[in-house]
Parts: structure tokens; C-alpha cells; sequence
């Protein structure tokens, strides 16, 4: 007899991320893993290399330099900071040490798969709440939580969808939730937000000890291959975290690139800047070629095509033409696409692509 592994974990649907090569392509358009298209800060890239040669000596297992930048930064206590191996540690962190068999977690319905995933892995029950509009529905998540409710999951601004919900509205949530319910606030995207009344949570988990939000380095730092993300939570949630993670879960060079990145701001007021230019001149073009492109507060536009045929044929018309686009089945949402927003030359391929698009077969 085999090993067997825990129910419920051969029930899981790996995480499969987007596609990044076509094969006989020579230029292609990698735009289905919404990646920063001007990559990561030249400092940051040079602190890596700089660590070639210390591959040998053990990272500071407290992250405490980058903790400690990342405090000044944002304007929080580095205490209440704990980095992570991506965020997608932390996510899988939090799951663990708070739900379990018999406990629920809840997430919005065209949420971040990982979520659900997380919570499979723990033993807990997945909940989604429907969603309205694309967008979170606070109503649709309170009515959902009963008394094995451990975590909500709250992707703002969200992926796939780009939406958002403003920062009255997270208070709204919170309120309604028993203190014994953990509210975890993804805000990945959070620096790509420019809607005026957007939050990323900090100031609630500020004041609550039942809010947690996390942040990562893939996106607007650029340093997705090196996995990197953080956490801001109340003491007593850093503390089971810190007994959780791994000792040296940061790498050495993944620590120096993430300092040297926090503290290159232009690079990211560049990075910034670009996004909303070509993310709306993109809704714009897709309106122009009858396709409906989504409002985003995030670094990436959902298209909808009404059917889910007319989105595989767009998918396969954009890989004949060197575009990587995501599908988005596996997120409930079939007769979608979501596009990152790459470089100009990306975005203007993506877009005569777009333009020569004659629909699904009859």
C-alpha cells in the first residue's frame, strides 16, 4: 500500500499559471500573468547580482532591513511586518494556523484561485459568495458567515476582474464580521489603484486584531521570480506567523533586490504611469473593435466576449498572432479573457490582433 494523502487533497486543482512561450514564435506578447512589462528596478537587479558570491551564507531570517523599509515606506510599525516567500506563503500560512476540518473560509466567487486552494489544503470548506457585477459583494459574504467561519478572503483591487471595493465599504465588511473571523486583505495590485476612495486595509488592521492585509513584489516591483511578498497584521497574528514560516523562508538576494526595489521610487511612479496609459488607451481600442474591456483599477483588463466560444477563439486567434491572453474558465468566468497590460508594442500587437478578430467559427 501507498502513502495515503489527507481527503480532500487529490480533490485539489493545481494552480496553473498563465503561458509564457508559443512555440515558432519569435516575438511573442506574454501578456496572461499581468508581470511588470518594464521589469524590475536596475538597483534591484543589481543588488541580486551582487550576491552571487555569498550563495553560501544564510539569509537574515527576520527580513529585518526590508521590514524595516517597507515600516518607513508606508508609514507602519515594521513589528507588525512579516515577509513571506510570496504572498501566496502568507495566504497558505494564514489558512493553516486559523481554519481546518470542519471550519469554513470564505472568498468572492471570481476571486483568486489560490484561496480556495489554500483552504482545501488546510481541510477547510471553501465558501464563495457570488459576486455582483464583477465586483465583491459585501451582503453576499456577511450572509454566508456562520459559526464555523474562520477566514474571509478579499482580493482589492481583485483578480481576474479588476473591480474594487472602496474603503467605507471594507469597514462595512469588517464590522459585520465576529472578531473571531479573520479578514484577510490581498491588496497585490493595491499601487495600480487610483480610484479616490480605494484602500488597501492598512489603517483597519491598524485597529482591528482580527485584519491581516498582504502585499507583494511580483507586480509593480517586477521581482515575480523571485517570490516575494509581505504582511501587516496585529501582534498576535505575527506571532503565530513567525511560528509558522520557515526560518530562512526569504532568500538572501530575494531580500537585497526587495530593499533595493522599496526604496527606487521612480521606478515605480514609471511603472505607475505607464499601466493607466496603456491600460486605458487599451479599453479604448478593444471599444473601438466592438469587444467590451472592463474598467480595471489593477495591471490588467478583463475582456468580455458574451460566449464562452467567441473567448476560446479570441484566445486561439491571439496565440496565431504572438499574444498570450489568460482564460478564464477555471475562474467561472468562460466567455472572459484577461489581458495584462504589457509593453506599448505588446499592447499595439494585442490590439491589431483584436482588430482582425472575425469571432468564433459559425
Amino acid at each position: 500500500m501507498a502513502p495515503t494523502p489527507r481527503p480532500g487533497i487529490l480533490d485539489i486543482a493545481p494552480y496553473v499559471g498563465g503561458q509564457a512561450h508559443l512555440e515558432g514564435v519569435d516575438r511573442v506578447a506574454r501578456l496572461a500573468s499581468n508581470e511588470n512589462p518594464l521589469g524590475p528596478s536596475p538597483d534591484a537587479a543589481h543588488a541580486y547580482a551582487e550576491l552571487a558570491h555569498e550563495l553560501h551564507r544564510y539569509p537574515d531570517g527576520g527580513s529585518t532591513a526590508l521590514r524595516e523599509s517597507l515600516g518607513e515606506l508606508h508609514g507602519l510599525d515594521a513589528a507588525g511586518i512579516v515577509c513571506g516567500n510570496g504572498s501566496d506563503e502568507l495566504i497558505a500560512l494564514l489558512t493553516r494556523a486559523y481554519a481546518g476540518p470542519g471550519d469554513e473560509v470564505i472568498y468572492s466567487a471570481h476571486g483568486f484561485l489560490m484561496y480556495p486552494i489554500a483552504a482545501t489544503t488546510a481541510g477547510a470548506t471553501a465558501i464563495a459568495a457570488p459576486e455582483t457585477d464583477l465586483t465583491t459583494d459585501i451582503d453576499a459574504i456577511l450572509a454566508r458567515v456562520t459559526e464555523r467561519t474562520k477566514i474571509v478572503f478579499l482580493a482589492n483591487p481583485n483578480n481576474p476582474t479588476g473591480s474594487y471595493i472602496s474603503g467605507k465599504t471594507l469597514e462595512r465588511l469588517h464590522a459585520g464580521l465576529p472578531a473571531d473571523v479573520l479578514l484577510v486583505i490581498d491588496a497585490a495590485y493595491a499601487e495600480y489603484a487610483d480610484a479616490p476612495d480605494y484602500s488597501d486595509g492598512a489603517e483597519l488592521v491598524a485597529r482591528a486584531d482580527n485584519v491581516v492585509m498582504t502585499r507583494t513584489f511580483s507586480k509593480i516591483h517586477g521581482l515575480a521570480a523571485l517570490r516575494l511578498g509581505w504582511a501587516y497584521a496585529p501582534a498576535g497574528v505575527v506571532d503565530v506567523l513567525n511560528r509558522l514560516r520557515g526560518p530562512f523562508n526569504v532568500s538572501k538576494p530575494a531580500q537585497a533586490a526587495g530593499l533595493a526595489a522599496v526604496r527606487d521610487r521612480d521606478h515605480v511612479r514609471r511603472s505607475v504611469a505607464h499601466n493607466r496609459e496603456w491600460r486605458e488607451w487599451f479599453r479604448q481600442q478593444a471599444a473601438g473593435c466592438r469587444v467590451t474591456a472592463l474598467p480595471s483599477q489593477a495591471n490588467f483588463v478583463l475582456l468580455d466576449l458574451g460566449k464562452a466560444a467567441q473567448a476560446d477563439a479570441l484566445e486561439a486567434h491571439f496565440k496565431q498572432n504572438g499574444v498570450l491572453a489568460r482564460a478564464m474558465g477555471k475562474y467561472g468566468l468562460p466567455a472572459h479573457l484577461r489581458v495584462s497590460i504589457g509593453t506599448e508594442a505588446d499592447m499595439r500587437q494585442a490590439v491589431d490582433a483584436l482588430a482582425s478578430f472575425g469571432g468564433a467559427p459559425a
